[in-house]
C-alpha cells in the first residue's frame, strides 16, 4: 500500500507524521528519502515526539544516531555522513534495526544495501506550491 499526502507548511507534515507514527510498534524501520531541506527531519521530530518522546528531537547530522526512550525505544539516524558500509557496523547499526525499538532513518538511500526487506519508505519533495510537500509513504510488503 502506498498513501500520498499533500502538506502547505511545516505544521501539516508535521500532523501528517504524527498521524503515521500512531501504526508504528516495536522492530519497525521507517526509511525517509529526499532532497536537502524537504522535511525529513521536521516528519520524524513530529514522528518521534508522538511515540511518547518528552525530549528535545535533534538532528543527529553529526552523530549518525540519537537514542530517546518514549513508549518504546526510538532511534533516529541521519547517515548523510556515513562514507561506507563499514561506519555503520562500527556504530552497531544491526542491534537498532534488529532491536525493539523504531528506527527513523534519514538519507537511507545511502544505505539501502544494509536495509532490511520491510521497512516504511517515506519520500518527501517540494511541490510548486510555496513552502508546499508531496509525502508518499510505501509500507512494508510493497
Amino acid at each position: 500500500m502506498v498513501r500520498e499526502f499533500h502538506t502547505k507548511n511545516e505544521n501539516e507534515t508535521g500532523n501528517t507524521a504524527r498521524e503515521f507514527a500512531r501504526e508504528l510498534k516495536p522492530g519497525d524501520i521507517v526509511c525517509l528519502y529526499g532532497d536537502l531541506g524537504c522535511g525529513k527531519t521536521t516528519f520524524s521530530q513530529a514522528a518521534i515526539e508522538e511515540l511518547g518522546v518528552k525530549e528535545t528531537v535533534t538532528s543527529p547530522t553529526f552523530t549518525i544516531v540519537h537514542e530517546y526512550e518514549g513508549r518504546f525505544p526510538v532511534y533516529h539516524f541521519d547517515v548523510y555522513r556515513v562514507h561506507s558500509e563499514e561506519e555503520m557496523f562500527e556504530i552497531g547499526y544491526e542491534e537498532y534495526f534488529f532491536g525493539s525499538g523504531v528506527c527513523f532513518i534519514e538519507w537511507a538511500e545511502l544505505i539501502e544495501e544494509l536495509l532490511p526487506e520491510n521497512v516504511y519508505r517515506v519520500r518527501l519533495q517540494y511541490t510548486d506550491e510555496e513552502d508546499g510537500r508531496m509525502i508518499q509513504i510505501e509500507y512494508p510488503g510493497n
